[in-house]
């Protein structure tokens, strides 16, 4: 809005106003902006929320839809009831993230990007998905809240319409160079080298379903090469992939965020520094002179992502200030699962998803040993015939707990330092993402 209103301001003459054409100087404001919203809206928010009776109902947060019972061990799936005893604590507080990414960004990003348009898109479809899961589960005083089948749903359709918008829409491109004749001499728009003028290298924006490959030199790999037996019609088939692949990521990391939402800050902090990643990978990909020199894919308009990351960063920071141990506020499903879907549209965006096996590492081991659980106890059970309520030994179970950080707890590792732990690891893992750029 901000950034529509100083630009015409500046074909005004006014002094200043082309301030607001620098994505840094926007990005930096959109950071403040998101900072301020969540903590002062995160206070009214807690208030409210406490008022209205809108709290966490149990005492024990689970982290599948198994049926609890009687003993917190007692479980089919292996897949543990928690006791936590932080029944009375406000839920619902993804509203406070969303509210702090999706004001700043009205503010002052461009608001006829593409990219931008499919952000915000992304985070008040899966924010509704979420937030009415946690509705439900407020209104049962259950914690089944909306069925697994509609969440998922929910993350296929937002999958294929952000993998459709990427195919149709004409700005969504990328920039490559290509070598022309130039018989008229060199006079062409935008081109780069050539002295003797036999030929030409000029930027040409092209649809492409092409992407980036983790420590490759020639690092692109096309999701055509999946479907090259099909000839002619070899294009479209490469955007049907394409999108599958998008449902695939949109889906996995959605569901990855919402298992590692588990203790306090846990799911927050390591958004935020996913986000701060994404956010320079983004500025790095939408930059010619960067993409050029580390040799990766240029997607013009891709910089401007810089103020959307810019707000998700400083809204999961300000959230923090509520949700670090012991928290004020759950983010709930409203949250995590918005926090997860960002991520993986934002990494498609500017063609990185590959690397969110990386990035997101956090996200996979939690998944990887809910999944790991369930599986071996289903085998146990069905190999030694347990009766149905027996549960699964302790001590034959791949972990004591899944997710997994809920086996370190079960270890004795105090809450507060496994989620820093993770924190760490994932710090560590943004760097090895980031240096991914030049180490091929």
């Amino acid at each position: 809005m901000f950034y529509h209103l100083f630009q015409y301001l500046q074909d005004l003459g006014m002094p200043g106003a082309g301030v607001f054409q620098y994505i840094s100087f926007r990005s930096g404001v959109s950071m403040i902006a998101s900072l301020i919203i969540a903590i002062w809206f995160g206070k009214w928010f807690i208030k409210r929320m406490k008022k209205s009776g809108k709290t966490e109902i149990e005492e024990t947060r689970t982290t599948m839809n198994d049926a609890p019972t009687e003993n917190s061990q007692n479980c089919d799936t292996c897949v543990n009831n928690v006791k936590n005893f932080k029944k009375n604590v406000p839920t619902m507080g993804g509203l406070i993230i969303i509210a702090a990414i999706v004001i700043p960004t009205l503010l002052f990003a461009q608001l006829n990007n593409v990219y931008t348009i499919l952000m915000l898109v992304t985070t008040l479809w899966l924010g509704c998905l979420g937030f009415l899961d946690d509705y439900l589960k407020q209104k049962k005083h259950n914690k089944d809240g909306l069925p697994g089948k509609f969440k998922l749903l929910g993350q296929i359709m937002l999958g294929f319409a952000v993998g459709a918008i990427l195919y149709f829409s004409p700005d969504a491109v990328i920039r490559e160079k290509v070598v022309v004749d130039n018989p008229q001499g060199c006079e062409v728009v935008e081109v780069v080298g050539n002295s003797d003028c036999s030929g030409v290298t000029e930027y040409s924006d092209v649809k492409s379903t092409k992407t980036t490959i983790p420590f490759f030199k020639n690092n692109e790999l096309d999701y055509r090469w999946f479907v090259a037996w099909a000839g002619d019609y070899a294009d479209i088939l490469a955007w049907l992939v394409f999108i599958i692949m998008t449902i695939l990521v949109v889906a996995a990391v959605s569901n990855g965020a919402n298992l590692t939402d588990g203790m306090d800050g846990l799911a927050t902090g390591t958004s935020a520094i996913i986000g701060a990643t994404l956010g320079i990978l983004a500025y790095v990909s939408g930059n010619r002179v960067a993409a050029e020199y580390l040799n990766i894919l240029y997607i013009p308009n891709t910089g401007e992502l810089m103020v959307f990351a810019a707000a998700f960063i400083g809204a999961t920071i300000g959230f923090l200030w509520y949700n670090t141990y012991p928290a004020q506020v759950f983010m709930g499903d409203t949250g995590s699962l918005t926090l997860g879907g960002i991520i993986a549209v934002f990494a498609i965006i500017i063609k990185k998803e590959l690397i969110l096996p990386i990035l997101c590492g956090i996200f996979l081991v939690e998944s990887l040993s809910v999944i790991i659980q369930n599986r071996y106890c289903k085998h146990y059970r069905k190999k030694h015939q347990l009766p149905k309520g027996v549960p699964v030994p302790v001590e034959k179970r791949p972990f004591k707990m899944a997710p997994l950080h809920h086996h370190y707890q079960k270890m004795g590792m105090p809450e507060s330092k496994i989620v820093a732990r993770f924190w760490i690891v994932t710090l560590l893992l943004a760097i090895i993402s980031i240096v991914t750029l030049k180490l091929r």
